[in-house]
């Protein structure tokens, strides 16, 4: 399989894997995969394909300015917005994926809502994170610019939590953005749960933040690797591309 193939494969799988969990938002939010090229390309999901029954072949090839130049559909405004924006922000990030999902956006709802170091699996995201103030919906190129300034003032920056909105997060493979997706979803979902006790969290010390966080890398790319086979093995393609009516 080439290597635009197996993005297309990778990408699909990941945005299947996603609605399994529930971490999609009806036919809206994003994934997309910058492909290396002489021109910017990326591939993104198309606007009106539910996740669950997304298939290699529904992804869209774009370019820089969101114009489709492969596929069948069109590109949600907001995904063009923040995506190519934030590819451009930060080379590192070969994924980008753009979620509602519950707990982490929970998180951006409250004042004072950061993750808290009060948890092992909170700690793999220590000093990778940057906030974004909100500046209303992504409609234009603002929202985007605003996500791709975190990332420049922040160059170890994978997880962006956008206030009042939800959470952007880039990766170097599909893989590796799927893990931190999953986890940072398990890491506040615990976070709000020992939060709706009324009891204060237990915060860790800065050694104790430092030490795991230094565990938790050892191994990290593969262990995402191997935990994005499984998902792909638990959720495979459909065996027929679907064209909804909004793309027939």
């Amino acid at each position: 399989m080439g290597e635009t193939a197996t993005a297309r494969d990778d990408l699909a799988a990941a945005l299947r894997v996603a609605a399994a969990m529930g971490l999609n938002e009806g036919i809206c939010n994003h994934f997309s995969v910058a492909l290396k090229s002489d021109e910017e390309r990326y591939l993104i999901n198309p606007y009106g394909v539910h996740w669950s029954e997304m298939h290699p072949d529904h992804l869209l090839l774009i370019d820089g300015a969101g114009t489709v130049i492969e596929g069948d559909g069109e590109v949600e405004a907001t995904a063009r917005f923040i995506h190519v924006a934030a590819h451009r922000a930060n080379p590192r990030h070969v994924c980008v994926l753009h979620t509602h999902m519950p707990y982490a956006t929970a998180l951006t709802m409250v004042d004072g809502g950061h993750l808290a170091m009060a948890h092992q699996t909170a700690t793999r995201f220590h000093g990778r994170m940057a906030y974004v103030p909100f500046g209303g919906l992504a409609l234009d190129e603002a929202e985007g610019e605003a996500i791709a300034e975190g990332a420049k003032q922040n160059a170890h920056a994978d997880v962006f939590f956008l206030d009042h909105h939800g959470v952007t997060i880039g990766g170097g493979s599909v893989a590796e953005a799927f893990d931190d997706l999953y986890y940072l979803e398990r890491a506040a979902r615990q976070q709000v749960l020992a939060q709706s006790t009324g009891l204060p969290l237990k915060i860790m010390s800065d050694e104790q933040v430092e030490h795991t966080a230094r565990q938790g890398r050892q191994g990290r790319e593969i262990q995402a690797k191997e935990h994005f086979m499984a998902l792909k093995r638990l959720h495979p393609a459909p065996a027929n591309v679907v064209k909804p009516a909004v793309l027939a």
